[in-house]
C-alpha cells in the first residue's frame, strides 16, 4: 500500500500549515546556523537524525539550515515554532527553546518515515517537503502518567518512553513511584523504603479479590543517579518530569519498611501482593509528618518539577476511626471527625511544598475540597474537575472514561486482561473534551490532559506500547491543537502508524523484536 507523504500525517497537526512546491535536501554537505541560545535544540537534531541518515549536519555561520530564537516572537509563546522549508533551505524560528525542540520533531516526522529507524538506512534521499508551519499548542499540560510502582520499569524503558511522548510533543511524564505495591524512589535518609518497599514476594494474578498469585518476586527501584539521569534527558527533549509518592493512603509499601509509620506501629505488614485498595493509611503524629516532610524535601531535591504530586485518593478511614491517637488528633485540630484527617494531612504537605515554592498535585476521586494551592486531577467524573476550576484551582483532565489506558482498547477474549468495566477506543480518546461549560475563567485554569497507564496487568515494555498507542496519540491530537476532527485525525494517523512501526512500537502485547532498541 501507497503511504501519504510525510506532510499530510503530522501528529499533532499543526495549528496551521501550507505546502509549497519543492524540497530541500539533507546530505552530507548540510550544515546547520545556530543562533545563540539555539544549541540544545541543534544537538537534539543531530541526535535524532544521525542513527538512520548518518549525518553530521554541523555548524557553519553560512549553513543552510537556520535555527534561531527570537524573543520578538511573542505569539509563538513559551512552546510555539515557525518552520519554513524552501528548496534553499530551512528556517526554524522560536521565542523559547522549548518552541525549537517541539519543531524539531516536526522536522523528524517531515522526512521520509524510516528517518525515525535507530539503524542505518541506505539508498534514502533524506528530503524535507517545502511548507510554512506556524505552529502553537492550546493547552500548557499534555502529559502521560507511568505507573512503575506496581510494575517497575528499568530507566533505558523510561528514556525510551520519554522518547516516544517527544514525537508527540507531549511535555510531561507524571511518574508514579509508590503504592501499596512497590516503593520506587530512593531516600538517603530512609534507605528501608527501596530495599524493604522495593520487592514483592508474588503478585496477584486476575482482577482484584482473586486468589491467583504468580508465586514470582518482583523487585525493583531506581537510583538517585538514575533519576537524575533521567530528568536531564527529557528535560532535553522538552518534557518535564513530575514524581508523584502517595500520602495517605496507597502506601502499604511504606508500612512495610517502617511500622511506626502506621496507626499501629507493633503491626507488621508485608508489600501488598494483592491489587486494590488497601484498608492501611498513614499515622498523625507528628514523626509521620515529618518523614514525609523528609521524603518530600528528597523527592524536591532530585526532580526540578515545579509540580510535586502528593497522591491524596483512595484513602480509607477506617483505621483513623479506630484509632484512639487518630481520634485525638483530629479533636485537637478541631476537625468534626477522624474523617477529616485526609485533608487535614494532604494540608500538611501542602503547606510544606508551598513554602519550598513548589506546587502540589492531588488526585481527585469525588467532590472533595482540597487545599486550594493544589492542582487538581480529578479522574471519576468531568463535573469534579469543573467545580474545582470553578473554586479556583488548576485542573488537569483525567476523566477514567477517555484517559485511563489501562482499560482493554476493544472488546473480545483476544485482548489482554486489562481493568475491568470499560473499554477505551481510539474514538473514545479521541472525544476528550477540554472545556468546561460555564464562563471563560474557569476554562483559563483547565491546563491540558494526560493520558494514564495504571500497571497492575501491564509488566512488559511491550504490553506498555500496545495499550498506550496509538492511543496516546490522539490524546496528543487533542491537547495541542485537535479542531481538525476524526475524520482527518484517522486518516493522517494512517501514515503515523508507520513511523511507530519503523520505532518497533508494538501492535500487540507480544510482537515487539527481540532487539528492541532502548530509545525512540
Amino acid at each position: 500500500m501507497d503511504l501519504p507523504p510525510p506532510e499530510l500525517t503530522l501528529v499533532p497537526r499543526p495549528r496551521r500549515l501550507v505546502t509549497r512546491s519543492g524540497r530541500f535536501r539533507l546530505d552530507a554537505r548540510t550544515a546547520l546556523r545556530v543562533s545563540p541560545g539555539a544549541e540544545p535544540a541543534a544537538r537534539l537534531l543531530r541526535t535524532l537524525l544521525a542513527p538512520a541518515t548518518g549525518l553530521p549536519l554541523p555548524t557553519a555561520a553560512d549553513g543552510t539550515f537556520v535555527l534561531t530564537l527570537d524573543s520578538a516572537l511573542t505569539g509563538l509563546g513559551e512552546e510555539g515554532y515557525g518552520l519554513t522549508v524552501s528548496p534553499q533551505g530551512v528556517l526554524l524560528r522560536a521565542a523559547r527553546p522549548a518552541g525549537l525542540l517541539n519543531g524539531v520533531q516536526t522536522v523528524r516526522q517531515l522526512l521520509p518515515y524510516v528517518a525515525l529507524s535507530d539503524l542505518p538506512v541506505r539508498g534514502t534521499a533524506w528530503e524535507l517537503p517545502a511548507v510554512e508551519i506556524t505552529d502553537v499548542p492550546r493547552h500548557r499540560w499534555r502529559g502521560s502518567m507511568l505507573d512503575v510502582a506496581r510494575h517497575f520499569q528499568p530507566l533505558s524503558y523510561l528514556l525510551r518512553y520519554v522518547d516516544l511522548m517527544a514525537l508527540h510533543k507531549l511535555n510531561v511524564l507524571h511518574l508514579h513511584l509508590t503504592d501499596d505495591q512497590g516503593w520506587r524512589m530512593p531516600v538517603a535518609a530512609y534507605p528501608r523504603l527501596t530495599e524493604v518497599g522495593g520487592r514483592r514476594a508474588q503478585t496477584q494474578i486476575g482482577p482484584a479479590g482473586g486468589d491467583r498469585f504468580d508465586g514470582r518476586p518482583h523487585t525493583g527501584w531506581y537510583t538517585r543517579a538514575e533519576l537524575t539521569r533521567l530528568v536531564r534527558y527529557a528535560a532535553e527533549r522538552g518534557i518535564t518530569v513530575m514524581p508523584e509518592t502517595e500520602v495517605p493512603g496507597h502506601v502499604r509499601a511504606a508500612l512495610a519498611a517502617h511500622p511506626e509509620l502506621g496507626t499501629d506501629p507493633s503491626r507488621r505488614l508485608d508489600v501488598w501482593t494483592r491489587w486494590g485498595i488497601s484498608e492501611h493509611v498513614l499515622g498523625v503524629d507528628d514523626h509521620v509528618l515529618d518523614f514525609f516532610r523528609t521524603v518530600l524535601d528528597e523527592v524536591m531535591d532530585v526532580f526540578p518539577s515545579p509540580y510535586v504530586h502528593l497522591g491524596g485518593d483512595e484513602c480509607p478511614t477506617t483505621e483513623w476511626e479506630r484509632s484512639p491517637a487518630a481520634r485525638a488528633r483530629a479533636a485537637r485540630e478541631g476537625l468534626p471527625g477522624p474523617g477529616a484527617l485526609h485533608g487535614w494531612f494532604l494540608a500538611r504537605m501542602t503547606e510544606h511544598l508551598v513554602a519550598a515554592g513548589r506546587r502540589p498535585v492531588a488526585w481527585a476521586e469525588d467532590g472533595v475540597t482540597l487545599p486550594r494551592e493544589c492542582a487538581v486531577m480529578s479522574w471519576r467524573e468531568p463535573a469534579h474537575a469543573w467545580a474545582a476550576a470553578r473554586r479556583g484551582h488548576e485542573v488537569v483532565h483525567a476523566d477514567h472514561r477517555t484517559t485511563y489506558l489501562d482499560y482493554p482498547q476493544r472488546p473480545g477474549p483476544l485482548e489482554p486482561p486489562g481493568q475491568p468495566g470499560l473499554v477505551v477506543d481510539l474514538r473514545t480518546v479521541y472525544g476528550l473534551d477540554l472545556a468546561p461549560p460555564g464562563e471563560e475563567a474557569s476554562a483559563a485554569r483547565i491546563l491540558g490532559a494526560q493520558g494514564q497507564l495504571w500497571t497492575e496487568h501491564v509488566s512488559t515494555p511491550e504490553h506498555i506500547e500496545y495499550l498506550t498507542y496509538p492511543r496516546l496519540c490522539a490524546l496528543a491530537e487533542r491537547v495541542w491543537d485537535g479542531t481538525s476532527g476524526w475524520d482527518d485525525f484517522s486518516g493522517r494517523l494512517t501514515g503515523h502508524r508507520e513511523r511507530l512501526d519503523v520505532l518497533r512500537v508494538s501492535r500487540t502485547p507480544g510482537t515487539a523484536r527481540a532487539d528492541r532498541p532502548r530509545s525512540a
